[in-house]
């Protein structure tokens, strides 16, 4: 019974060797020189000039979500493109309708003015 469950203890085990290995390599080999500029808190090469639990605004939270539908689509067109001749006309009607879903929902956020930025 417990024999069944090995290769998913195996994926378990591979996978926390690479994740864990590399950083564990990296404390263990890697130099260890630091310095006070290494050392020192900066964002985007200046020092913070803000506190850090200032409000964001709420288009660079659209910008993201954009950028993830749109990323989405690309992930999805690519592996569609591929096996385009094996899946056919539905596979075909199926993505149309997944880009038209996708387009109404940017013209949305166009119309909303969140491709805007001031």
């Amino acid at each position: 019974m417990l024999q069944n469950y090995f290769p998913v203890l195996l994926f378990i085990l591979v996978g926390i060797l690479v994740g864990v290995g590399p950083i564990l390599l990296g404390r263990l080999i890697g130099p260890h020189r630091p310095d006070a500029e290494k050392n020192s808190p900066y964002e985007c090469g200046f020092e913070a000039f803000e506190d850090a639990r200032m409000k964001f605004d709420v288009r660079y939270y659209l910008v993201a979500i954009l950028f993830i539908l749109f990323d989405l689509e690309i992930a999805f067109l690519f592996p569609w493109a591929v096996v385009l001749r094996e899946i056919g006309w539905p596979g075909f009607i199926a993505m149309v309708i997944f880009l038209g879903i996708l387009v109404v929902g940017f013209i949305y956020e166009w119309m909303k003015g969140a491709l805007e930025w001031e």
